[in-house]
Formats: structure tokens, sequence, C-alpha cells
């Protein structure tokens, strides 16, 4: 056995210690292995568990939200959470006797009476009808740009910008009303031509809509049969993003052009642009009814389109069915996200 050499320090020399005589000091516990080891399957026991649990808490929360999103979607799908159409027996019949009164006083109030601002249909003056005339050749605006592009092939009658902007907003968000009529899904119990019934609407707008919604809660019949589309009803249908760009970037030139068109003429500013309207709206029933067909219209596109958001594509149907109250908007997401592929 080694023994341990230990040099003394002096002054010259320094400190040397000799640790190759050094072993490490074992310590023998012959129950601490098995403690260390029943301790570590224990905790290996705990930590698996614990793993289990967690696993099972966040597989129980992917199918809860799984099923929540498929919940939402299926009830975006169904018309936002409660289509109208899908009313019980007594509200669907009182909502068409609403409707119709709302046509009969539509009719009487606004073209026989003659108690509303303007001249009744059956005294209509000469005024009124070259108003009409001028608005209808300014269509679109399509004749006041074409002559400030210097084409002067028909010229535009100058009438004031914020009766032509009015007349082609209510017009534009009549057209996009078409593809939404022929994919809707309850146009086959009107027995009519849809053809027919939108080409009124152009021109007389809600006097042939209203009907419409009211028909179209009748309840099926059994030997109802899907009626082929027409050919203006498959151009509408596909055509429907060309329409809704249309009707939107109309209606958006509408409200600028009221506000701001034909600076160059004697219009004055916003102010009086704003009360030329409150005249307007008071002394023409063409503006008064405009006006009619706007609050209609701000009922019947919500109505509509959430009964018909199966039409949609279907990565958009949580759009458009948020976008649906928005006026004019709404018709232009419906449009641009129509799914044109699906059987209507």
């Amino acid at each position: 056995m080694k023994s341990a050499t230990l040099t003394l320090c002096t002054a010259v020399s320094p400190p040397a210690i000799n640790r190759a005589s050094f072993r490490p000091l074992r310590i023998v516990n012959f129950k601490t292995p098995a403690l260390i080891s029943r301790v570590d399957v224990i905790s290996d026991d705990r930590s698996e568990r614990r793993s289990l649990s967690i696993s099972s808490r966040c597989a129980r929360k992917l199918r809860l939200n799984r099923n929540f999103i498929s919940g939402t979607t299926a009830a975006a799908g169904r018309g936002g959470g409660g289509s109208v159409s899908e009313l019980n027996d007594g509200a669907r019949k009182l909502l068409q006797v609403i409707l119709w009164i709302a046509e009969a006083v539509y009719i009487v109030w606004l073209f026989l009476l003659p108690f509303a601002p303007g001249d009744p249909v059956w005294a209509i003056s000469s005024d009124t009808i070259n108003s009409l005339i001028g608005l209808s050749l300014n269509f679109f605006f399509i004749l006041p740009l074409t002559n400030s592009l210097g084409i002067h092939l028909i010229e535009a009658p100058v009438l004031h910008p914020m009766s032509e902007g009015l007349f082609n907003l209510v017009i534009a968000w009549t057209l996009m009303f078409a593809p939404l009529l022929y994919t809707d899904k309850l146009r086959d119990r009107f027995k009519g031509s849809i053809d027919v019934l939108w080409g009124f609407q152009m021109f007389l707008t809600n006097t042939f809509l209203i009907p419409y919604m009211a028909i179209r809660l009748n309840e099926a019949e059994e030997d109802d049969t899907p009626r082929k589309t027409s050919q203006l009803g498959s151009v509408m249908t596909n055509g429907a993003v060309i329409i809704g760009l249309t009707g939107g970037l109309v209606s958006l030139l509408s409200i600028v052009w009221a506000f701001y068109g034909r600076g160059d003429g004697n219009f004055g500013d916003l102010g009086d642009r704003l009360e030329f309207l409150q005249s307007y709206l008071g002394s023409e029933r063409l503006a008064y009814a405009f006006i009619w067909d706007i609050c209609l219209y701000l009922v019947f596109q919500p109505w509509l389109i959430g009964d018909n958001l199966q039409n949609v594509r279907q990565d958009k149907i949580a759009s458009v069915n948020l976008l649906r109250f928005v006026p004019v908007v709404g018709l232009v997401a419906y449009c641009l996200c129509l799914d044109t592929g699906k059987e209507t």
C-alpha cells in the first residue's frame, strides 16, 4: 500500500502535494438504488398519466372546436342561423299578408293618389316625362362620360347631378338583383317568367318585386319540378362577376357624381346640392318613389341573400353572410362570390 508523501513548504521551494495516493471514498448504501428506482418508476408513471391527460383534453377541445365550426358553417349555409323561408306556417302567412298590403299601398300611394309629392300617373306633367327621358338617356352615365371624352354622336341631356346620381344608384342596385333572382332556391314557386319579372323590375322596381317576395313564400307543391334556366338567366348567372363589378362601380360613381359631377355647371357646392335633393324628394314623384325603393331594397337584399347562401362559394359564406346587411355592398359580394358551378 502506497503512503502519502507530504513535502513541507520552505521559503525556497513552492508547496507540492502528491495527489497520486488519494483515492475516492466510496459509500455504499444497498437500499438507495432500489429507492431511486421506485421513485423513477413512480415519476415516469405520473408523467405519462399527466401527458395522456393533457393529450385527452386537447383532443376533446379540438373535437368541440371542430363541431362548433361545422355547426356555424352549416347555419350560415342555411341562411345565417334562421332562414325567413323556414318560418312556421302562421308567421309565413302573416308575412305574406304584410307583403300584399305593402304592394297595395305602394301602387295606390305612389301611382294613383295625389297626396304624395309630385304628380300621380294619371296627371303626370310634361316636365316629369322629359326628366324621365333625360335620366334614361344618361343611363349609367354613358353619354355624359363619352361627351366628356370628345365623342358627341348623341348629346347627353344636362340634368342636375343629384337627380342623375339617385336614378343611376337605384338602377345599378336593381341590376344586381338579377343573379340573385335567377339563383333563388324558391324561384320555382313563382309560376311566371323570371325574365319578365326582372325586366319590369328594372323599370318599375318594387312594383313587381314585392309580389315575388310574397309568392315565393307559398307552400311547395308536390308536383313542383325545377324549371330549366332561361338563356337570359344563364347569362346573368354565369356573368354574375361582371354584373357585380358593373353594379358596384356605377353605384360608387353615382354617389360621387351626385356630389361632385358637372363641376363646370351652375349646380353649386355641397350645401346647394343637398338643398336641391331635399326639394327634389319633396316635389317629384319619381324621386319620392326612389326613396321607397331604397327602403324596400334594404329589407329584400339581406332576406334573399340569407335564403341563398348555399349558392355562395364555401369559403366565402361567412363574409357574404355578414356583408348582406350592407346596402349595395351585400349584392356586390353575392355576385362576386356566387358559385356558378353549383346546380341552382
